[in-house]
């Protein structure tokens, strides 16, 4: 079977394994082998990919779209764990106990994924030490941005907050204009607002304000675009 014929409908520059960091030093034969071991699905906006407590079997890799990861805590409230979007994966806590998941996966976007079973993902481990080196390296660096989370929760100011997820959102989002970064939100308002564990109208007002400082502007509910870095980084370390 060749190789287009089976990765997500499209070829190898666009296959979910290509996207995926943890699988960045496989050569071409070696992702065409994966390519054979996936199954693929799409989701539509709204829906679940993973519930808390879930006991799953394989890991999940964001072909398309994005989704996030979150809890709600005994009261109700949705608490943003990640963004999740293309290249992104989860589930990996499936590979290594028969833990149930400690957190719930809602998609952001209509959206494709490629599933690996813990099985065949076992396999790749073992007969690819780069791979397993990866995975270590991203789920450390995941621990960073959850701790950076908490820490801005808990210890900065709103306005430090919403600064430092701004320039987060820039340096994975974001694309040059000829006016500033234009970032194509992956959360809504009310989204940010849980991220950063602050009240909706709250972000509203600091961002209304950050557009009249001409800071940013705001084009639509899913767009922002920087229009003064330095003054954003300024704000994120205040």
């Amino acid at each position: 079977m060749d190789l287009c014929d089976k990765g997500c409908n499209t070829c190898l520059q666009k296959l979910c394994v290509h996207k995926v960091p943890i699988f960045s030093s496989l050569n071409y034969e070696h992702l065409r082998q994966i390519v054979q071991l996936i199954e693929h699905k799409t989701y539509k906006k709204g829906d679940m990919l993973l519930r808390e407590n879930d006991l799953g079997d394989s890991i999940t890799i964001i072909n398309e779209g994005s989704a996030k990861a979150l809890r709600y805590s005994q009261d109700g409230r949705e608490q943003i764990l990640h963004v999740l979007t293309e290249g992104d994966f989860f589930g990996e806590q499936f590979l290594f106990s028969n833990q149930r998941a400690s957190y719930s996966v809602e998609a952001l976007d209509d959206i494709a994924i490629c599933l690996l079973t813990k099985t065949e993902f076992k396999k790749l481990l073992n007969s690819n030490p780069d791979i397993a080196m990866k995975v270590i390296e991203e789920l450390g660096n995941r621990l960073v941005r959850l701790e950076n989370s908490m820490k801005r929760i808990g210890v900065k100011s709103i306005d430090s907050r919403i600064g430092q997820l701004l320039i987060d959102f820039s340096h994975k989002y974001g694309k040059e204009t000829e006016i500033g970064v234009e970032i194509h939100l992956p959360l809504s308002r009310e989204g940010m607002s849980n991220y950063l564990g602050i009240a909706r109208e709250t972000m509203s007002r600091k961002l209304s304000q950050l557009e009249a400082d001409k800071v940013i502007k705001s084009e639509g509910n899913k767009i922002i675009v920087v229009l003064d870095e330095e003054k954003l980084i300024e704000l994120s370390e205040m």
